[in-house]
């Protein structure tokens, strides 16, 4: 049986975004992740949505939620990817264990800067979770 992942990050627009798309397309053998936001934007950035169609990690499930509509799944993992929603990150009644791996906001920046945090996700936060629950 997969085990639930949560990436959380203050917007759900970028980071967390990419690490649900990522972990979903490498690790989906033993993983299940999702995505959510301390304070939702409810809109995902366009230009990490135009990197993951194009790297073929785009799934039209993706969207920037709201933390209210994960709070009653059982996650094996929580990962905060933002100081912001490591700092107020709410008490999950089902969650197991909660970790930070921070990275800095592409949002803004120059498009190269989407690429380069992918990467860094990819890099840092895989073997991390891979090593947690794989």
């Amino acid at each position: 049986m997969r085990k639930n992942v949560l990436i959380l990050c203050t917007g759900n627009s970028c980071r967390s975004i990419m690490g649900e798309a990522l972990i979903n397309a490498k690790l989906s053998t033993c993983l299940f992740a999702q995505s959510s936001g301390v304070k939702a934007s409810g809109t995902v950035n366009s230009y990490a949505e135009a990197l993951l169609k194009e790297k073929g990690y785009w799934n039209q499930s993706y969207h920037s939620k709201v933390i209210e509509t994960v709070l009653d799944t059982a996650f094996d993992l929580i990962i905060t990817v933002c100081d912001h929603a490591k700092e107020t990150c709410p008490i999950f009644p089902k969650a197991v264990k909660t970790i930070h791996v921070g990275f800095d906001d592409p949002s803004g920046k120059a498009e190269v800067e989407y690429e380069k945090t992918l990467n860094l996700i990819e890099k840092e936060l895989l073997p991390i979770v891979k090593k947690e629950l794989c």
